[in-house]
């Protein structure tokens, strides 16, 4: 079943978040999410959320131990001004 996670977070450096996210969609550690997202709020400047779709919630944690998602983690906290809200997914009903 698929898994979502979502970072939530506030910046006030939203040019260095979407050159990190591009940096992390080059170089992300295998197996790494089928789809991964920025969105910025249109009504709130400075409000991101990254969403990380995977096939499953067994990949996504195999992702998320990989030294090199810590890292950028840590890295895109460093952006953020307060702790990120992380929220983990498990999809109920999907369609495409």
């Amino acid at each position: 079943m698929p898994f979502i996670q979502t970072v939530e977070y506030q910046t006030d450096r939203p040019d260095e978040v979407r050159q990190l996210m591009e940096e992390w969609g080059r170089q992300h550690p295998a197996p790494g999410p089928a789809r991964l997202t920025l969105a910025e709020d249109r009504d709130q400047p400075g409000h991101m959320m990254v969403v990380a779709e995977f096939d499953s919630y067994e990949q996504a944690m195999e992702h998320s131990a990989q030294p090199e998602t810590g890292a950028y983690a840590e890295r895109m906290r460093h952006l953020a001004k307060g702790e990120p809200r992380y929220i983990n997914l498990e999809v109920a009903h999907q369609e495409t």
